[in-house]
């Protein structure tokens, strides 16, 4: 009997159209021998659809087509059964069973715990990190605390709200000018490159986090790597045993990789990556579209710094799946900063991994199995105690009052 396996995508995110594009990548090499897949859209509006029209890039071309023809749904658990039951109805009959959810989302009420949390709450087994690790790849500030904490080498930072730039900007751009210029600016929670700015002066820089407030409340501004450049490594695994993929080195003509670069470019890729069938499914093929050189041009001790680094911030952060964690050097001095962690990559990161002889099929079968295992330790816990003390429980008048006996 084949895995029933609901692939969710889509949702409220900045990033809800780089989520379709990795979903239906994946869909469309999962081992269909081993699973039954079933596609579950998120909508903008917070709706969930499924239908297999949802498996077809061109349906999202015109999004009402969706909302007309796919089946609007709810997930439930009955009997320790997982369905998705129709929304409307009378009858509000189930659609179809479900084994186990693989989360293909991006960026934030989706990717950063929130999605997860509903998906343990009700106690559906799911793929990559939990709650905890999913949160604090999402936000930026916490990531930093952390790997600071675990001496894991980043660059110096600071951090606001946006009520406190509001309400004392002055003081706020204070604490920001100890740092050195360049800058950069982030909003704390958003992915892909969305609303970051650089800042070469405090007039840039009083514009990039007009920026960055547009998109979340908490801001990171940080300084910027001198003779710069980019690679990443994907981590697969979960606490207890972790691989690692080839190094990349990704190209831009911009001081940082924008959302352009990563999602709207040429595709140029050096390097054996295995990625022409892709090049006729998509118009645009998520993070295949950034520029990119496989395996880096790194040394050998760059290459077994990174190797470590990446191990060190998975563990710490108690991710599972596949991450890809992103990295700085600065080219003169060769040092090496970790940048940030996603927890949900785009297009998973599955171009990393063939070079290692790993082809996407079953770099997304080895995620489903530690998925499952995940699944079987959480459950293996103690989470609550067979007692009801309320059985014990004596209410005063009105219910307003009471005392245990």
């Amino acid at each position: 009997m084949k895995v029933k396996v609901g692939v969710i995508f889509g949702g409220e995110s900045v990033e809800h159209e780089v989520s379709i594009i990795s979903a239906i990548q994946a869909m469309n090499k999962i081992d269909q021998e081993k699973y039954d897949i079933i596609p579950i859209y998120i909508t903008k509006d917070r709706e969930w659809y499924t239908g297999e029209m949802l498996r077809d890039i061109d349906s999202y071309r015109d999004l009402s087509l969706v909302k007309k023809y796919a089946k609007n749904v709810i997930l439930c658990c009955e009997n320790g059964y997982y369905y998705l039951k129709q929304k409307r109805g009378l009858l509000n009959k189930n659609i179809s069973d479900i084994d186990i959810i693989f989360p293909i989302v991006h960026g934030t009420n989706v990717e950063d715990g929130t999605l997860q949390g509903y998906l343990q709450t009700i106690g559906v087994p799911y793929v990559g990190s939990n709650v905890y690790s999913s949160v604090v790849g999402q936000d930026k500030y916490y990531m930093k605390r952390i790997f600071e904490g675990e001496n894991l080498p980043i660059t110096k930072f600071t951090w606001f709200y946006d009520y406190d730039y509001k309400n004392n900007s002055e003081e706020v751009l204070k604490k920001i000018n100890k740092l050195k210029y360049p800058l950069i600016v982030k909003p704390a929670t958003t992915g892909s490159s969305v609303g970051i700015k650089t800042a070469a002066n405090e007039e840039e820089l009083v514009v990039a986090i007009e920026e960055a407030i547009n998109y979340d409340n908490k801001i990171i501004v940080e300084e910027m790597v001198e003779n710069l450049r980019e690679v990443n490594i994907s981590v697969l695994g979960n606490y207890e045993n972790q691989k690692l993929s080839e190094i990349e080195e990704v190209i831009s003509n911009n001081k940082f990789l924008t959302f352009e670069d990563k999602y709207i470019g040429n595709s140029k890729t050096k390097g054996k990556i295995g990625v022409k069938s892709y090049n006729k499914m998509f118009p645009s093929k998520g993070m295949l579209s950034a520029s990119r050189k496989i395996p880096a041009e790194i040394t050998e001790k760059e290459r077994k710094e990174i190797e470590e680094i990446a191990i060190k911030a998975f563990k710490c952060l108690g991710s599972s799946g596949v991450c890809r964690i992103d990295f700085l050097i600065d080219d003169k001095s060769k040092k090496v900063y970790i940048n940030e962690i996603n927890s949900i990559p785009g297009s998973l990161a599955f171009y990393l991994w063939e070079p290692k002889g790993v082809k996407y099929t079953e770099l997304l079968d080895d995620m489903i199995n530690i998925g499952i295992k995940d699944y079987k330790k959480r459950n293996s816990k103690t989470h609550s105690f067979d007692s009801n003390i309320l059985a014990e429980y004596r209410s005063g008048a009105k219910g307003m009052k009471g005392k245990l006996k």
